[in-house]
């Protein structure tokens, strides 16, 4: 330990002139432990019985300074679904059945959990592709990650791709991609890159402790143009990426340079929405939205930050529009009972509308609330992607 020790700080000395200490926990860009949340090095995370060790998912709901942190997010997402799976409906050690592959991969479960997780095998130029329907030339990207087994050995080169591509192939074609880097012993940015040739290059940014913390991967698409958040934080906004004389219609992952065994990365949540309109004018002009961008944790009304994008527009447009009230109306998916959902659905809105109170400042008296649970249900609550459009958060003006 004393050995492993010394090295490290020289490689600080090194890497990272100036910094003097490891964080608490003793796992490079890990996060100080939070009251009553487990240690990874005495409690490591367990994926279908396998202890591993790396940094425990750290959940970004409950937390009111958190919400604070997303009050300035401007990610909106898409509202006409496209594709959406959590792989709840998957068997634990399947490959998922709405993806192809050329490699390896499978889904789990993690510390017990009912939640399921896709677990993604590393391999240079092994794709991972969603049975999506052709993307249109709007549309947004969002999906949650897990990295395990992380430390100061991961490679630079350890890294993620997001490839947006003109075929379902095993092969890039004509394509433009965002990649993000691992590695723990120094900060590796993201870089961008298309088939023309004309970008190239690494944005810089240090995302070592965001990797190690559950990160929630937003992305919008605009023609041309593309812009990746990793949390709250945009990193990507490029005018040009997307060439303009051929429209790219694929999703693809790749993962390259895990060690295998010891490094992990898992995704879920995958949703895939045309759209990303601006809700300010859209509210304004036709006197409603409906939204299913706004997330909640399962059975519970904690508003997931990552949503704030959404409440903040809605917050802009009741600002513009002085004289604007809206009753926010909230809506569940069939699972539970009926009662329940409706409660739920309530409490829901409540706490959009506390959000709208509490921190964007909007007069409370402008706001009523309403829960309709499971009654109005516009998609298939049989479905991954039914349930996810059911699940919504509507805005009338009154």
């Amino acid at each position: 330990r004393e050995t492993s020790k010394k090295t490290d700080q020289v490689l600080d000395s090194i890497l990272e002139p100036g910094k003097k200490q490891k964080n608490p926990r003793g796992t490079v860009g890990s996060p100080p432990p939070q009251e009553g949340s487990p240690d990874p090095e005495n409690d490591p995370p367990n994926v279908d019985g396998q202890t591993h060790t790396g940094s425990s998912p750290v959940s970004l709901s409950n937390d009111p300074r958190m919400m604070k942190v997303y009050s300035k997010f401007d990610f909106v997402p898409g509202d006409k679904l496209l594709f959406f799976d959590d792989f709840g409906q998957e068997n634990v050690g399947d490959f998922p059945s709405r993806w192809n592959t050329n490699g390896s991969g499978e889904v789990v479960s993690i510390n017990d959990e009912t939640d399921k997780w896709f677990e993604l095998k590393s391999g240079h130029s092994n794709y991972f592709i969603p049975d999506l329907p052709s993307l249109p030339e709007e549309y947004t990207i969002e999906f949650d990650l897990i990295a395990n087994g992380l430390d100061r050995q991961t490679a630079s080169t350890s890294v993620l791709k997001i490839i947006i591509s003109d075929n379902n192939a095993f092969k890039l074609g004509n394509y433009a991609l965002a990649q993000f880097s691992f590695c723990q012993y120094a900060p590796v940015g993201m870089r961008i890159r298309n088939r023309s040739g004309d970008i190239n290059n690494e944005i810089g940014a240090d995302l070592r402790d965001a990797v190690l913390t559950q990160p929630h991967i937003s992305i919008a698409v605009n023609n041309q143009r593309f812009r990746l958040w990793m949390n709250e934080k945009k990193y990507i906004d490029v005018p040009r990426l997307l060439p303009a004389d051929q429209q790219l219609t694929a999703l693809k992952f790749e993962l390259l340079y895990f060690r295998d065994g010891k490094e992990r990365l898992f995704i879920k949540n995958l949703k895939v929405a045309e759209g990303g309109l601006d809700l300010r004018q859209k509210l304004i002009a036709e006197g409603r939205v409906s939204t299913n961008g706004i997330l909640f944790d399962s059975g519970s009304a904690n508003i997931q930050p990552q949503s704030m994008g959404i409440i903040r527009q809605i917050s802009q447009a009741l600002q513009q529009e002085n004289n604007m009230n809206l009753n926010i109306i909230g809506h569940t998916d069939s699972d539970g009972e009926n009662a329940s959902n409706l409660e739920l659905s309530k409490k829901r809105a409540d706490a959009v509308k506390n959000a709208l109170v509490t921190i964007y400042g909007i007069d409370s008296a402008r706001l009523s609330t309403q829960g309709k649970g499971e009654t109005e249900p516009i998609g298939d609550n049989n479905t991954a992607d039914g349930k996810a459009q059911n699940r919504r958060v509507e805005f009338v003006k009154t």
